[in-house]
C-alpha cells in the first residue's frame, strides 16, 4: 500500500460523495469538538424560577422568557468568592442544575434561615454556602440542604445575554456588601 497525503484522500472522497456529503462530512467531525467545548469551557444555560429574583429573571412577573447566561465551566471549583453566581448539581436532585449565590466560603460563620436546625453555622473545608437572592419564600438553597461541596459545583454565571437590555458582564463584585453573615 502506497503513502498518500491525506488532502488527496479528502479530494477523492468529496468527488465520490458530492458537494453536500463533504460538508455534512465536516460539520460532523466538528460535533465531539463543539461537545467538549460545552461540557468542559462553557455553555448557554437559561434560568428558569424566581429563586434568583431580583438579579436574573428581574421580569418574571411579566413574562415567560427565562434569562440565557454565560455558564464558565473551565476550573470552576476554583477561585471562588464570596457574591459569584455559580451553577452546581441539586443535592437534592443530582440530575437538575442549580444557580446560587455564593454567601460563605469555608471556615465563614453563617447566619442561618429557617427552615436550617441551628442559628448558626460554620462552613466546613471543602464546601460554601450558597443562597438565592429571592428571599426564603422563593428559594431552596443551603439553607434547606446545608453547606454544599465545592466539588457539586458545574460552573460560574459570567454574563447575561438576554433580555437585552441586561446584556453584559455579572458585576457579582458590587454584591459583597448586602450579603448577610454573622
Amino acid at each position: 500500500m502506497a503513502f498518500r497525503p491525506i488532502w488527496t484522500q479528502i479530494k477523492r472522497e468529496r468527488q465520490r460523495f458530492g458537494r453536500i456529503g463533504f460538508r455534512l462530512f465536516a460539520f460532523a467531525t466538528w460535533i465531539p469538538v463543539l461537545s467538549m467545548f460545552n461540557d468542559y469551557v462553557g455553555e448557554l444555560s437559561w434560568v428558569h424560577g424566581p429563586s434568583m429574583y431580583p438579579f436574573l429573571n428581574a421580569e418574571k412577573d411579566k413574562t415567560t422568557r427565562s434569562d440565557v447566561v454565560i455558564n464558565y465551566k473551565f476550573n470552576a471549583q476554583y477561585g471562588l468568592k464570596r457574591g459569584m453566581i455559580v451553577t452546581f448539581w441539586n443535592p437534592y436532585d443530582p440530575e437538575s442544575m442549580v444557580v446560587k449565590r455564593i454567601v460563605g466560603l469555608e471556615g465563614d460563620i453563617i447566619k442561618t434561615r429557617s427552615p436550617y436546625p441551628s442559628p448558626t453555622i460554620r462552613v466546613p473545608l471543602g464546601h460554601v454556602w450558597v443562597e438565592g437572592d429571592g428571599g426564603e419564600r422563593f428559594s431552596v438553597d443551603s439553607n434547606d440542604y446545608g453547606p454544599i461541596s465545592t466539588n457539586l459545583i458545574i460552573g460560574k454565571i459570567t454574563h447575561v445575554l438576554f433580555p437585552l437590555h441586561r446584556f453584559g458582564r455579572v458585576r457579582w463584585w458590587e454584591y459583597t456588601g448586602s450579603i448577610r453573615r454573622d
